[in-house]
């Protein structure tokens, strides 16, 4: 089924037009743009819905089409890092936003550093999925192996991003995907395909293995969530704690799931939810646990096992599952660890 959208157009800085729509209603939540982008693929294909569907529950969850890319003017004069942060101001303007929470994924992590330290003021949330503060080209003693690498991947880029039978097409969108279906697999090849030419998705690659907002990062003043997934081959984890490091106060949240692209699929989504409802105070973010419930799982925190917990608290083995498996739905958690975490994060588990 497709999803309904209000797509509109404004103006950049430079006269790019760009696609932007809102969905939903609450606070606004802004997603920064990234690349690989296509309104239309998103009110078609099951990943990006899922996003819309539960970034839009409690927020009127904005997005855009990055120049180049979808429905925005798909040959604009250049696609620097600043046009990314001017097209930003640009659809915020435009969507009459005072104040919001910002979203980046991607690339668009550094758009959003470098916009929340341009306008502290109007940012009252940051979370980042999947980001970076630097990557090979910005990288001072990068080795020519990754360089190389680097320069590979932007040649296999210009030669087979539109090609149904391109291999390149093939690792691309798995190392992205980590794990997909079949169907996952061939939406994103689509969305490649759809989303942007072979030149400007080149070009999007040099600018991003380009980026550096390291030294912004420890401007940032707004609180800030951030994530990443284990067993990114994309985007490796260590740049994401790199990213959590440099940012003061920033919250790091591992994610146990693979590929570049979070899956809807994956359980590791639902930590992802609950975190940033919590984070953001709405939606699950008013989590409750029974008495029990937090009693067994500050238990647990503590490393005890069930028999343990049963005898310390007189229940049987089975009541303290019981118990913990309560704790999972109520925190919308899929392993006894991230509830732990998770109910640490809002004081659950004080007492």
């Amino acid at each position: 089924m497709t999803f309904a959208q209000d797509i509109r157009y404004c103006t950049s800085h430079d006269g790019v037009r760009i696609a932007h729509t809102a969905s939903g209603t609450g606070p606004p939540l802004v997603r920064a743009g990234t690349w690989l982008s296509h309104l239309d693929c998103d009110a078609r294909h099951s990943e990006p819905l899922a996003y819309i569907r539960a970034l839009s529950e409690s927020h009127t969850y904005v997005r855009y089409d990055s120049r180049g890319c979808g429905l925005s003017d798909r040959k604009p004069p250049s696609m620097t890092f600043e046009d990314g942060v001017r097209d930003l101001e640009a659809v915020v303007d435009a969507q009459g936003l005072e104040r919001f929470a910002l979203l980046g994924i991607s690339m668009g992590a550094a758009t959003s550093v470098a916009y929340a330290v341009r306008h502290p003021e109007r940012v009252t949330h940051l979370v980042l999925l999947g980001g970076f503060a630097a990557s090979v080209f910005s990288t001072p003693g990068a080795s020519q192996k990754a360089i190389d690498e680097a320069e590979l991947v932007i040649r296999g880029a210009e030669v087979g991003w539109g090609s149904v039978k391109s291999i390149f097409r093939k690792l691309f969108v798995a190392q992205l995907l980590g794990n997909p279906t079949a169907a996952q697999q061939a939406e994103l090849e689509e969305r490649m395909q759809l989303s942007m030419t072979a030149d400007v998705a080149a070009a999007y690659l040099r600018a991003n293995y380009s980026i550096d907002v390291v030294g912004l990062c420890a401007q940032v003043k707004v609180p800030t969530l951030i994530f990443h997934c284990r067993q990114d081959e994309t985007i490796r984890f260590d740049q994401g704690l790199r990213i959590a490091s440099l940012i003061p106060g920033a919250r790091f949240v591992p994610l146990e799931a693979q590929g570049h692209i979070l899956l809807s699929t994956e359980p590791a989504m639902q930590v992802f939810r609950a975190e940033v409802a919590a984070f953001l105070g709405t939606g699950a973010g008013r989590a409750q646990l029974t008495v029990r419930q937090a009693e067994v799982l500050r238990m647990v925190a503590q490393g005890h096992t069930d028999k343990l917990i049963a005898k310390a608290l007189d229940l049987s083995p089975r009541t303290v599952e019981m118990h913990v498996s309560g704790a999972l739905k109520a925190l919308h958690c899929a392993t006894r660890a991230e509830a732990v975490h998770r109910a640490g994060a809002l004081g659950l588990l004080r007492g």
